[in-house]
């Protein structure tokens, strides 16, 4: 396994490739892909390239935004529950509404819509 090799899987990691599941075809090494782009860490070699349609990584961009604020949520939830203040707490709830409307028209968004 070269440096080179390791350095461009680490690069491909850090901007939002993924360690695939299955090996590399003609060294059994790990893969990472990113946009169709795989590459075996071992070997180097690039053996297929994967089109991933654009509807699956829409559904992955709401996911992540759904977590995020999911754990927003629960920061504002533990935050509203040691805040003493009214008008902080007012400020707290309207930002937990806020987020909440987002996260149902995000779920209203993702729903597949029905062919006529």
């Amino acid at each position: 396994m070269s440096k080179d090799l390791t350095k461009k899987a680490a690069e491909m990691l850090l901007n939002g490739a993924t360690l695939l599941s299955e090996p590399c075809p003609y060294c059994s090494g790990v893969r990472v892909m990113k946009e169709g782009h795989a590459l075996c860490i071992n070997c180097g070699r690039e053996p297929e390239k994967k089109e991933i349609p654009t509807e699956t990584k829409h559904q992955t961009e709401k996911t992540s935004i759904e977590m995020i604020l999911g754990k927003k949520l629960s920061e504002l939830s533990k935050e509203l529950e040691q805040e003493a203040n009214h008008e902080k707490q007012q400020q707290i709830l309207k930002s937990i509404n806020s987020i909440i409307e987002t996260v149902e028209k995000l779920k209203i968004n993702q729903t597949p819509k029905k062919q006529s």
